[in-house]
């Protein structure tokens, strides 16, 4: 997995105008789960680190940090958490933080971003899977909400599924549809992802596969819901006292 040296320059350009010194900064999105379409839009996602003297002003912190739009004819989504905000969701069931985290798709790092990755494996418990049951639940209602049914929604809650499917089993975060069908092999998703990578992002679905989708939410849903039941995973995170005093070195105190 890897971008284009001509757009991976354009994003590093980008990332380079923030206003606050990076941790580090990924590439989230269809691009990370191997099913971008020629005009998939990039979502740039990372962690940006407030000065001390601002944390102790009165003024509004800027603990997220959002720019989006066209930059040299790239569609691009750019969204930053201070540090602090960052850890804390690591610290609750929030799989989409630890795989923007992980994500090998890496414009801007650290020392430190490398030791929040060593630390994931503390992070992770089996209250996770609410999340992707959350999360897939959500693309579910959205790709039905009106026909024609796009691909694109179906492939995120495949893709979610999959994911927390396989966190439950394994205790490892993987995102990329193609190599988490690698394990699964529903021999259906190689077909769907070509139809989204060939075609554009309003990419439709024939209604007549309704049906046989809608069975195999379910039928994945259970899945994930039995490999919670059986996961190895532990009830809580043990990286508390870990990642604070990573957050007091970062901070520089």
């Amino acid at each position: 997995m890897s971008l284009d040296l001509a757009v991976r320059e354009k994003l590093v350009s980008v990332i380079n105008k923030q206003p606050y010194p990076l941790l580090f900064t990924t590439v989230s999105g269809a691009h990370l789960y191997g099913f971008p379409s020629p005009d998939s839009d990039y979502d740039l996602r990372g962690v940006h680190i407030l000065p001390v003297r601002e944390l102790v002003s009165l003024y509004p912190l800027q603990e997220t940090l959002e720019v989006s739009g066209f930059d040299d004819g790239l569609e691009i989504d750019l969204v930053t958490h201070d540090a602090a905000k960052f850890i804390r969701l690591m610290l609750k069931r929030n799989g989409y933080v630890l795989e923007q985290l992980l994500s090998p798709l890496v414009l801007h790092s650290s020392p430190h971003h490398e030791e929040l990755k060593a630390l994931v494996p503390r992070c992770l418990t089996r209250h996770h899977a609410h999340h992707y049951l959350g999360f897939a639940q959500t693309e579910w209602e959205l790709f039905l909400k009106k026909p024609p049914h796009r691909v694109k929604p179906l492939l995120y809650v495949y893709r979610v599924l999959l994911t927390g499917i396989f966190l439950m089993q394994t205790g490892t975060v993987e995102s990329n549809l193609v190599t988490l069908n690698e394990h699964f092999r529903l021999p259906y998703l190689p077909e769907l992802i070509a139809r989204k990578t060939s075609g554009a992002e309003m990419e439709t679905l024939n209604d007549a596969d309704l049906t046989f989708h809608e069975r195999e939410y379910q039928r994945l849903v259970q899945a994930l819901e039995s490999a919670r039941d059986a996961s190895a995973l532990p009830e809580t995170p043990s990286a508390f006292d870990a990642l604070n005093e990573l957050l007091l070195r970062v901070r520089g105190v």
